[in-house]
């Protein structure tokens, strides 16, 4: 391919980047490849629900009906099953060859079809075709490949046709879903209700008559939002606690800072009107954030793009429309802020749509919190407001104008899962116990407030894993160490004599914090996160060392987590340091109370070197997500390699069952904490192996409790020496679900996979 042919084809990609929706990059890319190629006819076919090839972009085919290629017809759907690119002339003499009436395609004497593929299936097929009966010559073969690559990218982005009946008349008997990305797990089905942007997109350069009155009337709107900034606060506190509320701060801390005022204030002595020089503003700094390659910095871009709106509403003088339907609410817009749920009746929103937005965005840790499925960027959306939707916040996936059948289908599984839930929680006071009477101890992943009284009333027998990083994360600086003895001792005494493992700031990576020094690092997951970074930031270590110390004083309940502890040296400095908290304590006149010491196993080099530990640390807990990800060298949260991800890898499970032994050995108390204690397959496992404390999130309490009271230990020992045997996770799974099957689990209703 030579260096022109490159040029031209960064030149294809980065005009299609610049079109405003996925259908038109689509078929401008279609437009440019015929350009570029030469040919007198390029197409573009995706794969439907119904697997046929539907055509949904063309340069130069006559299109009078839509046209649709059945499943496996056709030199298209040769190039489909058999994933080779096809090149030929005359091609109505092929074997394969499908001809569709009223296409013209008869005056095509040459073929050249390559496959669409995205993550391993064949999504699409692109096609060019020319009058000339003249083979595709090998360079412009190896580019259409090239450029196939780029397209199924953007294929995949596109709505899949579900109902493709020709008739217009029947239109409205037809659906379509979009793939976005999980914000929040679970089902809902509801109305649609649009939030519409205040419009700051919109707004045209223009200029001011008089300066001193536009900085008057800022200064006055900064009044306004601060005051509604204040009153949402407060309602968020008063609903779902302090941690929740404080996202609203970072609103607050944008609206303060004196750079952002400073550039306003700057555009405004230009003689521009405040409208553009918000809209100046808000795109300067925001443009900063999305540059950035973290993606929880990525994603505070939206922070700022909501406090505009807010700001440009209160300067039309228009306050935000209040919902009052009062049916099932499915709040749908570009980018959510928690201001639009506070103005929604808390007991009417079921679900949360973004056609923007990250997993990471606090409408995402909103939803979570709230129990909301919530699926994020989802793209551009034919939607009406009042339409019927179905969210589908396992899968990431929206359906929109849902037939009967399928919202039945949607409705059947949603009642199934309530039902399975009245029944888990029947008895999810009792202790639990196997039927041939082994004791399992259930505790609560928590860090948020929202989270403490939930556990309690799902039968959390106290907190196995309390994430310290999360009140740091929702706030714009570092909390004093007055602020974490707070936020500690409410989690301590909330759960009073039960036991609470507090684990130390577990930041960098996936959790960096935005206030503190960051590093770009090639592979973050590898670099400067957990431990090695509080160790490098000591005094933030040794101040949240003091406060849990002082939280615990008089308790006997506490426990310190240290994370990512992957040699002696570090773990040796983080005993010196407890030790140095204690001391400083005791001279400053206060009592305290050494809190019982343990690891995170979530770095393999620790699995070799817990014999060594065992007198420095009174006990450890396996941190299973972490620990599974090292292991098989996959980030379970990528978009590619995503889907490689099996906590029950054979390779999984054998060291598990190694830290088990190494733990007994030594006489150290193991739990687990991580998505493993809440796979019932995965349960029967660690219970087999020896594991008598889980820790989980709060929703998953009652039924793991339910089923490990309707199953015996001895089978899942038995499970487990089999398991050993068998070198793929899918065959684990498909023997777990015999078991679970036994207990009365159905996967319909529980929804674990």
């Amino acid at each position: 391919m030579t260096k022109n042919t490159l040029l031209e084809l960064h030149h294809i990609i980065q005009g299609a980047a610049r079109a405003s929706s996925t259908e038109e990059q689509v078929q401008l890319v279609v437009d440019a490849i015929s350009d570029l190629i030469g040919s007198d006819v390029c197409s573009l076919y995706q794969k439907n629900a119904n697997n046929d090839m539907q055509l949904i972009a063309s340069h130069g085919l006559v299109k009078v009906h839509p046209v649709i290629i059945p499943k496996d017809k056709g030199l298209v759907g040769l190039v489909a099953q058999t994933l080779n690119t096809v090149n030929i002339i005359d091609p109505e003499e092929h074997t394969n060859y499908y001809y569709v009436t009223d296409s013209n395609e008869e005056r095509m004497h040459n073929f050249c079809g390559v496959p669409l593929v995205f993550h391993g299936e064949v999504i699409g097929v692109l096609v060019v075709q020319s009058f000339q009966a003249e083979v595709l010559a090998a360079e412009q073969e190896a580019l259409l490949s090239t450029l196939a690559t780029h397209l199924a990218l953007l294929v995949a982005s596109l709505p899949i046709e579900i109902n493709n009946a020709p008739d217009a008349n029947h239109s409205h008997e037809g659906f379509y879903s979009k793939k976005g990305i999980s914000g929040a797990p679970g089902i809902a089905i509801g109305k649609a209700y649009l939030r519409q942007s205040a419009g700051l997109g919109s707004v045209m350069e223009s200029h001011c008559q008089n300066i001193e009155e536009e900085l008057t009337q800022w200064s006055e709107l900064k009044i306004i939002v601060r005051s509604e900034l204040e009153g949402e606060r407060q309602v968020l506190e008063a609903t779902f606690g302090e941690n929740l509320a404080a996202v609203i701060d970072a609103y607050q801390t944008i609206l303060e800072d004196p750079s952002f005022s400073g550039y306003m204030n700057d555009i405004i002595q230009t003689e521009k009107s405040f409208p553009w020089a918000l809209k100046q503003t808000v795109g300067y700094f925001s443009d900063l954030f999305k540059e950035m390659e973290d993606p929880y910095l990525r994603a505070r871009h939206e922070d700022i793009e909501h406090l505009g709106e807010k700001i440009y509403r209160a300067w039309c003088g228009s306050t935000p429309v209040v919902n009052d339907r009062r049916s099932a609410t499915i709040l749908v817009g570009h980018q959510l802020s928690v201001s639009d749920i506070v103005s929604l009746p808390t007991e009417d929103l079921v679900g949360i749509v973004c056609t923007a937005g990250a997993a990471l965005s606090h409408i995402s840790i909103f939803a979570n919190a709230l129990g909301i499925p919530a699926v994020m960027g989802v793209g551009e959306l034919a939607l009406n407001d009042g339409e019927d939707l179905i969210v589908d916040g396992d899968s990431g996936t929206v359906i929109i104008s849902p037939i009967q059948a399928v919202a039945n289908e949607y409705k059947g599984i949603i009642e199934s899962r309530k039902d399975f839930k009245r029944r888990i929680l029947a008895d999810h006071d009792l202790p639990t116990v196997t039927i041939d009477g082994v004791r399992v101890k259930l505790l609560a992943n928590s860090g948020l407030q929202a989270d403490l009284q939930p556990g309690l009333r799902n039968g959390a027998e106290g907190i196995g894993l309390y994430r310290t990083e999360i009140p740091f994360m929702i706030r714009q600086s570092l909390p004093s160490e007055a602020d974490q003895v707070e936020v500690y001792r409410e989690v301590i005494d909330t759960y009073q004599d039960k036991p609470v493992y507090i684990r130390a700031l577990d930041i960098g990576s996936d959790k960096p914090l935005l206030y503190l020094p960051h590093v770009n690092e090639e592979n973050p997951a590898l670099g400067w996160r957990g431990i090695r970074f509080t160790l490098d930031n000591i005094q933030l270590l040794l101040a949240q060392f003091r406060a849990i110390v002082s939280a615990a004083a008089g308790r006997e309940n506490v426990h310190l987590l240290l994370p990512m502890v992957g040699s002696t040296g570090e773990l040796d400095q983080c005993i010196a340091l407890l030790d140095d908290a204690l001391a400083q304590l005791s001279s400053e006149g206060k009592t305290v109370c050494r809190p019982k010491l343990g690891v995170m196993i979530e770095v393999p080099s620790s699995i070799a070197l817990l014999s060594f530990w065992r007198n420095k640390l009174d006990f450890i807990s396996i941190g299973s997500n972490d620990l599974s990800q090292y292991l098989l060298a996959l980030d379970r949260n990528s978009p590619i390699v995503g889907k490689l991800y099996d906590p029950l890898h054979p390779a999984v499970i054998h060291d598990l069952q190694r830290i088990v032994q190494i733990a007994t050995s030594c006489q150290l108390p193991v739990s687990l904490c991580g998505e493993m204690a809440s796979d019932p397959i995965a349960v029967l496992l660690l219970v087999g192996m020896g594991i008598r404390q889980l820790s989980m999130s709060t929703s998953k309490l009652p039924i793991i409790k339910w089923l490990l009271r309707a199953s015996s230990c001895s089978d899942a020992e038995a499970f487990l020496a089999e398991a050993l045997t068998i070198d793929n996770a899918q065959e684990i799974r498909t023997l777990g679900e015999r078991l679970l099957a036994k207990a009365g689990i159905k996967e319909s209703e529980y929804g674990y996979k």
